[in-house]
């Protein structure tokens, strides 16, 4: 787990995605809970800022259904591809995609991810 920490306090514990594999996984999990991935490039100044305001509004109380995976997009470009065939969303960087019951049933990028509309969906 990649823990992301905001002036010294730990608010995200992702679960990195780092194998194809896993993508399976996801889809299962997602029948028990909302799962949400998010592709970062770390070399990426707006992934960088998308990244930093989910963490800081992250709350694990309104947050605990939710199972938040991370993915280095420069590391494993070819995961990102086969997460955009999979789920039938184009590749943006930076990218959140929201996977409910097998399906991604919300994806954003950049400036457009918003901690309140993946609460709000994840909970539809």
């Amino acid at each position: 787990m990649l823990a992301v920490s905001y002036q010294n306090h730990v608010l995200m514990n992702w679960i990195n995605l780092e194998q194809a594999v896993q993508l399976e996984d996801i889809k299962k999990e997602s029948h028990e809970q909302p799962v949400m991935i998010f592709k970062h490039s770390t070399r990426c100044s707006i992934s960088g800022m998308a990244i930093d305001r989910l963490t800081r509004n992250w709350k694990d109380a309104e947050t605990a259904h939710i199972k938040p995976y991370y993915l280095d997009l420069i590391n494993f470009r070819d995961i990102s591809n086969q997460i955009a065939q999979e789920f039938g969303v184009q590749h943006e960087s930076p990218q959140v995609i929201l996977v409910k019951d097998g399906k991604a049933i919300y994806d954003n990028s950049h400036m457009g991810i918003s901690y309140k509309d993946i609460l709000s969906e994840s909970s539809s």
